[in-house]
């Protein structure tokens, strides 16, 4: 028996929540697909310590009983909040668009809750502060990377208020993971009715010129309206942004960290670097 795939939205209730919700009901409802509510629960650790030394032990015990209730109180707290959570989220869905909505809340770390889901995901939708634009060194966040390095499928990455995508860029660099979201881009209707651009900067030996090409004929016989662009040395991730503003390009596609997180140490990731700067969607493919 088939498993019915769904757009995994991860919410956790912060500001970028409805925009998760929005672009994640948008890229169910381009795939035919419904969206599946995530939030995963992570209850703070218990205050309970070894309260020995002075304090005799019968006021240990009661302040360690004490100590247990609190605890209890705080999960009842943040079960009640996650219920909410989930609950508000798939109203607000439902309330704008006609799309089957399911909830599910996980206890413990996201990247383990994401991969229960695994059979059924098919992409992954997950929000950024709004805010970390205004610093290119900024940490984006260690649960996208780690989310984006252990998935096989893609992630949509999104911060500021929807809006429709109508164009979107590949950012293309020859590399082994380039021409995989290039393939990615090719086999899905996601994108397949907008204005499509495919962009290399540098790379200007002939083997990196060969690939662009290539890559943009796979689109092209797919039946994508593309344009393949090939613009002068110059930094990657600037290059990049700037025709991008330029273009009034919607939605960038980039691969996801192409190095290993210990070169990463050493010459940085151009996929962070895309997300700390740019407010627009981005769609990472590993």
């Amino acid at each position: 028996m088939t498993t019915q795939k769904h757009i995994l939205a991860c919410i956790d209730g912060s500001a970028v929540t409805e925009s998760v919700c929005d672009y994640a009901t948008w890229y169910a409802s381009r795939l035919g697909l419904p969206v599946a509510l995530l939030n995963s629960i992570e209850v703070p650790a218990s205050i309970r310590r070894d309260l020995s030394g002075a304090i005799g032990i019968n006021s240990r015990q009661d302040l360690l009983e004490e100590l247990s209730q609190l605890d209890e109180e705080r999960a009842k707290v943040v079960n009640s909040y996650s219920t909410a959570l989930v609950k508000d989220a798939k109203s607000y869905i439902e309330s704008k668009f006609d799309i089957q909505v399911d909830v599910y809340q996980r206890h413990g770390k996201l990247l383990p809750a994401i991969e229960h889901f695994k059979a059924k995901n098919r992409a992954i939708v997950m929000g950024r502060r709004g805010e970390d634009h205004q610093n290119k060194r900024i940490n984006i966040g260690s649960q996208i990377e780690t989310v984006a390095r252990a998935s096989d499928i893609p992630i949509l990455i999104c911060s500021e208020a929807f809006i429709a995508p109508t164009s979107y860029m590949i950012a293309f660099d020859a590399s082994k993971i380039a021409i995989t979201a290039t393939q990615m881009v090719a086999r899905s209707y996601l994108l397949k009715d907008m204005q499509g651009h495919i962009v290399m900067v540098g790379n200007h030996d002939e083997l990196s010129k060969q690939s662009l090409a290539a890559a943009t004929a796979e689109l092209l016989s797919a039946g994508f309206k593309v344009k393949a662009h090939h613009l002068p040395a110059t930094d990657a991730v600037n290059g990049l942004l700037t025709f991008q503003a330029e273009n009034n390009v919607d939605i960038i596609v980039i691969g996801a960290y192409g190095r290993s997180k210990w070169s990463q140490l050493f010459l940085g990731s151009t996929t962070t670097e895309i997300i700390a700067s740019t407010l627009s969607p981005v769609i990472l493919v590993r």
